[in-house]
Parts: C-alpha cells; structure tokens; sequence
C-alpha cells in the first residue's frame, strides 16, 4: 500500500508543481521499477482512483488490471471546473491556515460521510486519527495539485483504455453511482459493482462486500 506524496508517512514538499498528477502517476511507476515489478493489479480510492486512473491511461503496459474505489475521470465542463478549483483552492489554504484538527473536524461534518453514522465508535476513532496524523501542507498541496479541480479531464480517453476495470461505488453514494455508471459505459473492458450499505468509503463501510468483489473480479483477470 503506498502513502500518495503528502499523505501518511511520505514526504510533503513545499512546491505544488510536485503534486501535479503527471508527477504522482510517474512517482508509482518508479516505484514499481524500484521493486522489480513489471505488472501489477492497481486500486484506488477516491483521490487514489483518479490517480490511479491517470497511470491506467498513460502506463498501460505496467498494468495488469484496475481497480477504481469511487473514482472519476475529472470534470468535463470548463466552468464546473474552475469554480471547484477554486474551492479547492480556498480550503488548501484553510487547512495551512487553521491546522489539522480543525480541518478534519469540518472534512468529516461533510454530507459525503453521512452514510458512515452507522459504523461503530471505535471504527471511526481510528479513522479520525488516521487523518490527524496526515501533513496540513502535504494535504494543502495535494488539493492544490490533484484536487478535482486541477485534474485534467480524463472522460474522452476512457474508450481507448483496453485494460480488465473493476469500479466500485456504495449504493447509498448517489453522485459516485452516477459518475461510475458513466464511466463503465465508455470503457470497453470495465465492470461496475455496487458495494450495499455502503457510501463513498465501501472498504469501510462494508468491508465483506468491497473484498469479495475484489478478489472475484482478481481471480477471473
């Protein structure tokens, strides 16, 4: 499992040009070189999955299948674009400016994690100080560089992707549902699974569901 740049125990530097997706997407390939494998299985989660999707489409031939957790290919329209940039940009500069614990005070008030009232205490205390422990510039910089708003659009390049897809959405995340069924519709090779019970974390919110899909969709690939 690897901790994106800016995330867990990688290294968080100052310069946004270091987060742009081109960099990231070329970062797990040097990984993979360092560790001697040529192909591999590749997930991702949420921003992990755009990522992952941008390795998809530009290192295809190191890539034995993918797996896209709640994922998207970006924003196709110029102004829906710009204006999320600019939240991004605003919140980047709220999480330097007023710390972690007050940003994951706010990230976990959002609607998107409404479905994970559900889980129990101590689920949810881990995952509190899972995200305490994360760099506010590391964070910050990351919503500068890969935030949504600063992804390239990916939606016309998913007909070409020719490699076995496995996208993941919790039936209860409406907006994620919308986007995979999308998705699945323009790339050739790619199987959408709906986790039940489950919102846009479906490894944490239904972890039997999320791991039997996986390890079906790895056993037929």
């Amino acid at each position: 499992m690897i901790d994106c740049l800016g995330h867990g125990q990688s290294d968080a530097p100052p310069k946004v040009e270091r987060y742009h997706m081109a960099s990231l997407a070329a970062d797990i390939i040097d990984l993979l070189d360092q560790l001697a494998i040529k192909r591999t299985h590749l997930l991702g989660y949420s921003m992990g999955g755009r990522l992952a999707l941008r390795v998809a489409l530009r290192y295809s031939e190191r890539l034995r299948s993918l797996i896209l957790e709640s994922a998207s290919p970006g924003l196709a329209d110029a102004s829906e674009s710009a204006e999320r940039r600019r939240r991004d940009l605003a919140l980047a500069d709220r999480i330097e400016g007023k710390g972690m614990p007050a940003f994951v005070d706010y990230w976990e008030r959002l609607p998107l994690w409404a479905s994970q009232s559900k889980l129990p205490a101590d689920i949810l205390v881990a995952q509190k100080q899972q995200r305490l422990r994360n760099n506010a510039v590391g964070l910050a910089n990351s919503l500068r560089g890969l935030g949504t708003g600063a992804q390239p659009n990916l939606w016309p390049e998913l007909p070409a992707l020719q490699l076995p897809a496995l996208l993941l959405a919790g039936a209860e995340d409406h907006k994620f549902r919308r986007i995979n069924e999308a998705m699945a519709a323009r790339m050739p090779r790619a199987q959408l699974r709906l986790i039940p019970a489950a919102g846009h974390n479906t490894h944490l919110e239904n972890a039997p569901a999320f791991c039997h899909e996986v390890s079906s969709f790895l056993a037929r690939v």
